[in-house]
């Protein structure tokens, strides 16, 4: 049986997240019940997820991409050429690609997630994928993308880079992933 260090305490967070400082009051509360509930407990699978989620959003600033999403509209990978997708996208007046583009701590991208993630929420994210942004959703919906591409796993086993690669599809941000990473371990 893997042994629990949650939940966390702010200072343990904000040691973790110095940039985070004044958010942390409102992600500490969701971001122990998000780790909780996808079994994100053990030592090595927090530090591991929060260098990522912190990496990911900026220090817990962005729960919404910053690029336009602009280069996700005609990604048939991400489901964005959908008839569904297209059509809640118009009702909004907007793309597919900048209405998918990321949300939540982890950055959940393009319709297909949006739409899984959804589910697994109980959310409807096809046509209100803003709902990412509130706290409790942001950070339930980075616990679910951890758990459900198999990075507990990973992070039991120590394969940060593996995990970094299956969030991002590469390396992006590395040097950053790996200090919050380290800092993460010296203080949990």
């Amino acid at each position: 049986m893997i042994e629990s260090i949650l939940p966390l305490t702010a200072e343990q967070l904000q040691k973790v997240l110095p940039s985070a400082a004044k958010r942390v009051p409102v992600f500490i509360e969701p971001l122990n019940l998000a780790m909780s509930e996808y079994r994100i407990t053990s030592k090595n699978r927090v530090t591991a997820f929060l260098a990522q989620i912190g990496h990911e959003s900026g220090g817990f600033k962005y729960v919404e991409e910053i690029a336009s999403g602009k280069a996700y509209e005609f990604r048939e990978d991400l489901g964005n050429l959908e008839p569904e997708a297209i059509a809640a996208a118009r009702r909004q007046n907007t793309t597919t690609g900048r209405f998918y583009k990321g949300h939540g701590l982890i950055q959940i991208t393009g319709y297909y997630n949006h739409k899984e993630c959804g589910k697994a929420l109980g959310l409807d994210l096809v046509n209100h994928p803003e709902l990412l942004k509130e706290p409790i959703n942001a950070c339930r919906s980075a616990a679910w993308f951890w758990n459900s591409h198999g990075l507990n796993a990973m992070a039991d086993v120590g394969r940060f880079d593996d995990i970094t690669r299956r969030i991002n599809g590469g390396y992006n941000g590395k040097a950053d992933r790996d200090a919050l990473y380290e800092r993460a371990k010296s203080v949990l």
